[in-house]
């Protein structure tokens, strides 16, 4: 959250602000064999960045109904904390998430075992709320 300073006799003094400042999403992620997840993010950045042609941004804002629908350049997500057990204790839900950054590929032919792509995505986002697995915003 950002801060306010007041004046006070002898000393400025720092209190609570009026806007709430979040962090990126940055997730680490393995690439798929057909390397579906990769693309389905650097196509949403280039899609929104900088496309081909006018009609990939066009198309990524057009509703099914052909109206213009900007909000369909953001999506919502989930991320679930799971416990030792492999079972939900939290789920975070992000809102108006786009991403913003997609690492590269390393290719190494001179590597002899199998080696897995790992990726770094980041996201930008208005809010976030974290729910418990009883479905209480605060735990």
């Amino acid at each position: 959250m950002e801060t306010i300073s007041e004046a006070y006799y002898l000393k400025n003094f720092d209190v609570p602000g009026e806007k709430v400042a979040y962090g990126d999403l940055t997730l680490n992620f393995l690439v798929d064999e057909k390397m579906e997840n990769y693309m389905a993010i650097h196509n949403w950045i280039t899609d929104l960045g900088y496309s081909e042609t006018t009609g990939d941004f066009k198309d990524l804002v057009t509703a099914d109904d052909g109206t213009l629908d900007m909000s369909k350049q953001f999506s919502d997500g989930s991320l679930s904390i799971l416990n030792s057990n492999y079972r939900t204790s939290a789920i975070i839900k992000f809102k108006d998430l786009f991403p913003y950054s997609l690492t590269s590929l390393e290719f190494d032919t001179s590597v002899t075992d199998i080696q897995y792509f790992t990726a770094q995505a980041s996201f930008k986002y208005t809010i976030y709320t974290i729910v418990g697995a009883d479905g209480r915003t605060r735990l």
